[in-house]
């Protein structure tokens, strides 16, 4: 018999989860960061839009899983 989750318990993972993500979405705008004080302004902006752009997508996802929760 297969143990089931709450949904407490499973939003707590999924929020384990995403927060990795999130760290990626951070991870890619501090390389751009990097990339426009070393190489060239326009290098470096597209990994700050690329990571703004996880960011927004993960932190949608989380406040939709949120609301369904509830």
């Amino acid at each position: 018999m297969k143990k089931r989750l709450t949904q407490t318990e499973e939003f707590e993972i999924l929020k384990l989860v995403l927060d990795k993500f999130l760290w990626l979405g951070f991870a890619v705008m501090a390389w751009g960061l990097f990339k426009m004080a070393t190489v060239s302004v326009d290098a470096g902006v597209w990994y700050l839009v690329a990571g703004g752009v996880i960011l927004v997508l993960f932190m949608m996802i989380i406040v939709k899983e949120y609301e369904l929760s509830k």
